[in-house]
């Protein structure tokens, strides 16, 4: 990681692989704030268009960042020697409303869910 105070190049890239939000960001900004200005800076003319921060899912090597934490605690890095910004993927996940409908619905749905074999 680069030295403290030292801010981090970064671009996201969206469902279509356009590049929003290629800017410097300091290592001590919270994954939550970059989401919310991913948010702003998302293109209006998209089709996939999130409504809240909460449904930016923001992803680098592989893992799902947490909101909570810090760019320095996700181990994000400096680019390499040349300066190139650091690429990481904005993923829009509608949040799924929770279904107020308990007991036997619920239990319709879980046999609907699952499955069986049978063996003769």
């Amino acid at each position: 990681m680069g030295q403290r105070g030292e801010h981090i190049a970064l671009k996201f890239r969206i469902y279509d692989g356009t590049d929003i939000g290629h800017n410097s960001y300091a290592p001590s900004m919270t994954v939550s704030s970059l989401k919310k200005r991913l948010l702003a800076e998302w293109p209006q003319a998209k089709t996939v268009m999130p409504k809240s921060a909460d449904e930016v899912k923001i992803i680098h090597g592989g893992r799902v960042l947490e909101n909570s934490k810090t760019l320095a605690d996700s181990r994000i890095t400096a680019g390499n020697e040349t300066g190139e910004a650091v690429i990481m993927h904005a993923v829009v996940q509608p949040l799924v409303p929770k279904n107020k409908k308990t007991g036997k619905n619920q239990k319709d749905m879980q046999k609907m869910n699952s499955c069986s074999c049978t063996l003769l």
